[in-house]
């Protein structure tokens, strides 16, 4: 089913895509929101500061850093698309930021439960707008509230740090409930494809399996307290590292990324996921040296290069305490009893 998005939305105007009401117990609704990252793009009051494309778009550089952060994408798409491409300029990539809206008591008042981003690839050559993948960078603030707030709470004044009863069940069951609604379904053709950055506590080491577009596969023993996060979302995960990169990027997803999704589909959010990563975690994404057979990222790699972007790391630790105070406050608390009924029965 196609998704509904108006082929002529405008840059930067938002619009509800749909509004669903489910019945399935509580009668949880999901109202979704839609604006366009762009270098006149400015963050709605719900989205979380810290989220990448949020922290872009503020200060003195804002435009300049929009603008430089589009064209990263749109180079590295052509670069990776550079089959009948000789100009390395056919394709070009528009970014939707979908804001997902929760009402889980039928009152219209809603929380921002998540924000994802969709592609959409423009074939300048035929004249195409092309449908990428949904999901690529992924904010929450019951993540925020889980890790920065729960955790903290849950090993303060403790020797030895441990991880609470059912941490991560509440926000991975909504996780799934809303990628198995009538209202995901109706917006979205394909699953999600969640990508991230690889840890720095972890070692990786390339394998034989190499994929056209993806790259080689790193595989690692150990499992990070994220990737078990994201198994609550229902989410499996693998590292890849595409041609000329420098570092392996770790994908959430379900069913099989190498075959469930096209060629472009994948550039697109290699190209989207791995500008993000260039400028938030240059010592890992910009070093100058490339990943070795055995690799360990490292934060503290001094041999690396900026971008010309503005990014305000320091800020965004701050903030994420500040968030996840907020979704205690809003939404935890005053629902806790109704969420721990429901998430405690939940079944798809």
């Amino acid at each position: 089913m196609k998704a509904n998005i108006p082929e002529d939305l405008r840059i930067n105007e938002k619009k509800d895509i749909e509004n669903t009401h489910n019945t399935i117990k509580n009668d949880f609704a999901f109202t979704l929101k839609s604006i366009y990252f762009n270098e006149n793009y400015i963050p709605s009051n719900s989205t979380r500061a810290t989220t990448n494309f949020a922290n872009l778009a503020r200060g003195a550089s804002r435009q300049e850093n929009l603008r430089n952060t589009i064209n990263m994408i749109n180079n590295r798409f052509n670069a990776l698309a550079n089959w009948d491409n000789p100009n390395n300029d056919r394709y070009s990539v528009e970014l939707e930021i979908v804001s997902v809206y929760i009402d889980i008591d039928g009152s219209g008042k809603t929380f921002p439960s998540i924000e994802i981003l969709k592609t959409h690839i423009i074939d300048h050559k035929t004249g195409k707008r092309i449908e990428g993948i949904v999901g690529n960078n992924f904010s929450s603030y019951v993540r925020d509230y889980d890790f920065s707030i729960l955790l903290s709470e849950h090993n303060k004044d403790k020797n030895n740090f441990s991880i609470p009863d059912n941490f991560g069940e509440l926000h991975g069951n909504l996780f799934k409930y809303f990628v198995n609604s009538e209202t995901y379904k109706k917006n979205f053709i394909k699953p999600p494809v969640i990508c991230l950055s690889v840890s720095d506590s972890k070692t990786y080491h390339r394998t034989g399996n190499h994929h056209p577009i993806l790259g080689f596969e790193y595989q690692t023993d150990d499992s990070s307290l994220t990737e078990q996060y994201f198994k609550k979302m229902g989410l499996q995960v693998r590292c890849f590292m595409p041609l000329n990169s420098v570092a392996p990027l770790t994908f959430y997803f379900f069913g099989d990324l190498l075959t469930d999704y096209t060629n472009l589909e994948l550039i697109s959010t290699i190209s989207t996921m791995e500008t993000f990563q260039k400028i938030y975690r240059p010592e890992i994404y910009n070093a100058n040296s490339v990943a070795a057979v055995c690799y360990k990222p490292s934060l503290k790699n001094q041999d690396h290069s900026l971008t010309k972007i503005v990014y305000n790391r320091e800020e965004r630790a701050q903030l994420a305490i500040e968030q996840g105070k907020f979704a205690e406050e809003y939404f935890i608390k005053p629902h806790k009893s109704v969420l721990e009924q429901w998430s405690a029965n939940f079944a798809l």
